[in-house]
């Protein structure tokens, strides 16, 4: 018996087919642009659900919310450890002056920039692995 496809699976095929209209002759001009335009965003949301850069940006800020959080603390919402980690710099409680902070923040951000535009030209500066698995998808 055959499995039902998961919502990856369905927005991929979705995405690979608008994309291959995009590229082909089916559309022209501006139908064929508004269909890169939507198997762009489709691909946004695949790698939205892949889930690896809240994994990421956890893994990356959690440690400087302590106490409220630790780091094995599978409930932990991004929304919810972004506004801890703002209200605590605004507090002045972390500053650029707390190790390892900088770091931290540049890996949550460019976790979150693989999502929107995996080739953004500064994220292979900031961090090559990541820029790496970015490569153009066929």
């Amino acid at each position: 018996m055959a499995g039902h496809p998961s919502m990856g699976e369905l927005v991929a095929a979705v995405r690979a087919f608008l994309a291959g209209l995009a590229e082909g002759s089916a559309l022209a001009g501006r139908d064929a642009f508004h269909a890169k335009v939507a198997a762009n965003a489709l691909a946004i949301v695949e790698r939205e659900l892949a889930g690896e850069a809240d994994a990421v940006e956890v893994a990356a800020l959690t440690s400087y919310c302590h106490p409220r959080f630790r780091e094995d603390d599978s409930e932990i919402e991004v929304a919810t450890l972004r506004q801890t980690m703002c209200a605590a710099i605004r507090a002045g409680d972390l500053t650029v002056a707390t190790p390892g902070l900088v770091d931290a923040l540049i890996a949550a951000t460019c976790a979150r920039l693989a999502i929107d535009n995996p080739r953004y030209a500064t994220l292979a500066r900031l961090d090559p692995a990541i820029a790496a698995d970015a490569a153009p998808r066929r």
